[in-house]
């Protein structure tokens, strides 16, 4: 591993989840921000907004189990229901009360599942706000890359054995394909995806893990209920270019939800908005903050 992804994980503490361990940042002062990120990597996708956000928030950041640095069990039924479990046990495991959210990708579903339990009364803390950046929020709008649907909607065999042969040279370009065309990741953010990918044969189980985006139908109508209908401040920070949950995902937000608030960052800014414009983000992430403290 690089040197700067080495730092990263120095950061870091467990905590112990049914059996395997989950890695975690937990650093700053001032009103808890949990960090929910993406699949296939980790929340070193934040790493270029971490400073500023741990100048005014205790942000903790955990890495999805199966994911980054927590551990990576091969029979194992991920789940969103049950990363939210995770993130409950660790809430309460830190004795938060109650918590913003800033949600990335996948992260997006686990918020959405966050703010459904909230309507329904079964959170064991509260949500103060939730501030979305690019996601699949609604399957109607969403478009996966093809090597999502090959790994994740192939028969479990089939993804297991693409899934052990996906090169770099793959991961690279499928990555690349929804930063902003002027914001493409340089060959040392290559190599850091990849590290983190791998790690503890991370790679092995990437189909597991992406069977949790294409089971986000299921839960549909009760999750977009529940933001219609939450008192929970919410915002939508978008970078237009991604091809997966750009422009098309802003235009069903605006149709779905309520008095909507959404942000659009430049036009050419794609999918990784926190890494290709780290400042746009802090500014967005702070002008929503600012409308309901």
């Amino acid at each position: 591993m690089r040197q700067e992804l080495i730092d990263w994980k120095a950061k870091g503490k467990f905590f112990h989840y049914k059996n395997s361990e989950i890695f975690y940042i937990e650093e700053g002062t001032g009103p808890v921000l949990l960090i929910l990120h993406g699949y296939p990597y980790n929340t070193f996708d934040w790493q270029r907004v971490w400073a500023q956000l741990t100048q005014k928030y205790t942000v903790i950041a955990p890495d999805m189990l199966g994911m980054g640095f927590s551990d990576k069990p091969q029979n194992y039924e991920y789940g969103i229901e049950d990363t939210v479990d995770m993130y409950s046990s660790l809430m309460r495991h830190l004795n938060v009360e109650k918590f913003h959210i800033f949600s990335h990708d996948l992260g997006n579903s686990v918020a959405q599942e966050f703010i459904a339990r909230a309507s329904e009364q079964k959170n064991p803390f509260g949500i103060e706000s939730v501030a979305f950046l690019n996601g699949g929020l609604f399957t109607d709008a969403y478009k996966p890359r093809l090597i999502q649907t090959l790994l994740s909607r192939s028969p479990k065999p089939v993804g297991k054995l693409l899934s052990r042969m996906m090169s770099k040279t793959a991961v690279d370009k499928a990555t690349s394909e929804v930063f902003g065309r002027f914001t493409k990741p340089d060959e040392d953010l290559l190599q850091n995806f990849w590290d983190v990918l791998n790690y503890n044969d991370g790679k092995e189980i990437a189909y597991l893990l992406g069977r949790m985006v294409f089971d986000k139908p299921r839960f549909q109508k009760r999750w977009i209920g529940a933001m219609q209908k939450t008192p929970i401040p919410m915002c939508f920070i978008n970078g237009p270019a991604d091809p997966n949950s750009g422009r098309a995902m802003v235009k069903r937000y605006l149709e779905l939800i309520p008095n909507p608030q959404v942000i659009l960052l430049d036009e050419e800014i794609g999918h990784w908005l926190q890494i290709e414009d780290p400042e746009g983000v802090l500014s967005a992430y702070a002008a929503f903050s600012q409308s309901f403290e």
